[in-house]
């Protein structure tokens, strides 16, 4: 156990690290971290499962992450949504049966005068397209 244990507001932290570890959130983990900081269950379950950036799966092997901020989707955003999604046969906030690819969106990436934007396989691109958006989901998908 990492040494927060003995801090207060060690969940975060913890949950963080195991996360960096094993690259999710195993719901069978949510006993011992409860019992590790004298928290309940529910108490755990509602932090891992109230913040999106923690994983309850094994990640996907490539993420696809799009701009849904009001700035992307007044510069095109839409249209690059539904061309990933028919591009990588999975819908919005989900995972390919495959477990090769997600597409997930995020809300802002801080670059809203050259949108659309995405981060792919965690490198930011911005001013997409269609055909940019094929190149790249090209190379970084396989």
């Amino acid at each position: 156990m990492p040494r927060e244990t003995d801090t207060r507001g060690a969940l975060l932290p913890l949950l963080h690290g195991l996360q960096e570890e094993f690259g999710y959130i195993d719901d069978a983990l949510v006993p011992h971290v409860a019992e590790a900081l004298n928290l309940s269950r529910a108490d755990v379950h509602g932090v891992v499962t109230f913040y999106h950036d923690f994983r309850r799966r094994p990640p996907a092997r490539h993420t696809v992450r799009l701009c849904r901020a009001e700035s992307c989707q007044a510069r095109g955003g839409n249209a690059i949504e539904q061309a990933a999604v028919e591009r990588l046969g999975t819908p919005m906030g989900t995972t390919r049966s495959d477990g090769e690819v997600a597409l997930e969106a995020v809300y802002c990436v801080g670059l809203c005068a050259t949108g659309p934007n995405a981060i792919i396989n965690g490198k930011i691109v911005s001013r997409l397209d269609g055909p940019k958006l094929d190149r790249l989901l090209e190379q970084g998908t396989g």
